[in-house]
């Protein structure tokens, strides 16, 4: 699943879409007002994100409203979160051996 979020984080105006859905829901129009593409084109991006679990669309009468799923990026933070306490151990390591070399100096 982390693979399918990546990729549909990757292109930059469903990047922009999830920035934008993570202040609050908003219309497809709200949606694609920033971005110069047609009503067909931002349907498919948010079925991207769709897919990828990312954001829920309703109909709201005659209006399509996005929502970013609460738990979307969940997996995505749990993976950074470890990445950051790899990085942190491995420069704590380094600090430790650096330090280590001065002592013998």
């Amino acid at each position: 699943m982390l693979t399918i979020t990546f990729a549909a984080l990757a292109d930059p105006t469903r990047l922009a879409i999830v920035t934008r859905l993570s202040r609050g829901e908003a219309t497809m129009g709200e949606l694609a007002a920033p971005h110069q593409v047609t009503a067909p084109a931002m349907t498919k991006h948010v079925g991207v994100l769709v897919d990828a679990g990312v954001v829920t669309r309703r109909k709201v009468g005659r209006t399509v409203v996005c929502t970013l799923r609460p738990d979307a990026l969940t997996e995505v933070q749990a993976w950074l979160g470890d990445l950051t306490a790899y990085w942190n151990s491995t420069i704590d390591r380094l600090e430790d051996l650096l330090q280590g070399s001065k002592d013998e100096h």
